[in-house]
């Protein structure tokens, strides 16, 4: 068994989240790897999100602002050079969340601040969000990545995500600078650098020793092709989505949006986005729509006899549709 910690040197999200996909299919079983990294202005949204929906994408034009779409689940978080990005990929026999989270909260505790999990996905401190989390596997190898907000701008947070007021509703509060924090705000004098040696000390004390990993030449060449795709327009936005009924709500466990292509009063196509953290979700309610008849019932009939709770959540909301 072996253990890495690597520190990217790159600030381009791009090529961050496409040495994250390629560490995913490439490590072996028995290895662990924390993987760190920070993206310089960039908007970063979940697998199944509509960017059309989710970022002020004008704003992000004018100020070259990247867009990146990760191949987790989740919902669209702002990050710059304030922001410190981990992930855990390990093979399923090593993975393990609780303790990949725990070395995350011994880390934050050790420089002084007091912190704890909570909620679906997140790190809090003080009651408010400093990191959210989302997670992948692909054959045996799990991943677990996530943020952890240390002096990122606020106010440019705001500007480039433009958050569903009914997602801050849901959660009681009324505005996204009430709902996170930075860890600066705890401790004056933190930095990126304290962190970052914060969490080699948690890594080690959890894990044991660990080797500093950085790709070779062969490992960038093997690389490029992930990082093209994650830089392509095809990845990042897709073709602009038509449609001719959209249907959206909120639930606790996440947002849904519905775009419906209808023929000839059947749903001919059915596009899902949605910020839930189950990656395979959206695919598998688009497929059960597709083909039926465009009334509430029918829909919640194709829902409704399904193990999952999200899409039995889904065909009761439907079921209530006046459509």
């Amino acid at each position: 068994m072996q253990n890495y910690f690597y520190m990217s040197r790159s600030t381009n999200g791009w090529e961050n989240l496409g040495t994250d996909e390629w560490i995913l299919e490439n490590l072996g079983e028995d290895e662990l790897m924390l993987y760190c990294y920070i993206n310089q202005n960039a908007v970063i949204i979940g697998r199944n999100q509509n960017p059309w929906k989710e970022c002020n994408l004008l704003a992000m034009k004018e100020d070259d602002v990247q867009l990146v779409r990760r191949i987790t689940g989740g919902g669209a978080v702002y990050h710059d050079s304030g922001n410190l990005n981990f992930s855990f990929i390990a093979g399923a026999g090593r993975y393990d969340v609780e303790r990949q989270l725990n070395t995350i909260l011994q880390a934050i505790r050790s420089l002084g601040i007091p912190c704890e999990f909570t909620g679906r996905n997140d790190l809090q401190a003080d009651g408010r969000k400093f990191s959210g989390n989302a997670f992948c596997r692909r054959g045996n190898i799990c991943q677990h990545h996530g943020t952890l907000l240390i002096r990122s701008d606020m106010g440019r947070l705001q500007h480039y995500l433009q958050v569903d007021p009914r997602k801050l509703q849901a959660k009681g509060v009324s505005s996204v600078h009430s709902r996170v924090c930075n860890l600066s705000e705890f401790r004056a004098d933190l930095s990126i650098p304290m962190v970052l040696s914060a969490l080699k000390q948690a890594f080690r004390k959890t894990y044991g020793d660990y080797v500093e990993w950085a790709p070779n030449s062969a490992d960038q060449a093997a690389i490029r092709p992930y990082v093209e795709k994650h830089s392509s327009w095809d990845w990042r936005m897709g073709k602009t989505p038509h449609f001719d009924m959209e249907l959206d709500t909120r639930f606790p466990w996440g947002d849904i949006q519905l775009l419906l292509s209808l023929d000839q009063g059947r749903v001919a196509k059915a596009e899902v986005y949605s910020d839930v953290l189950d990656p395979d979700l959206p695919g598998r309610l688009a497929a059960l729509l597709e083909g039926c008849p465009f009334s509430a019932a029918a829909m919640a009939d194709a829902l409704g006899g399904q193990e999952a709770e999200q899409l039995r959540d889904i065909a009761a909301w439907l079921r209530e549709e006046r459509l």
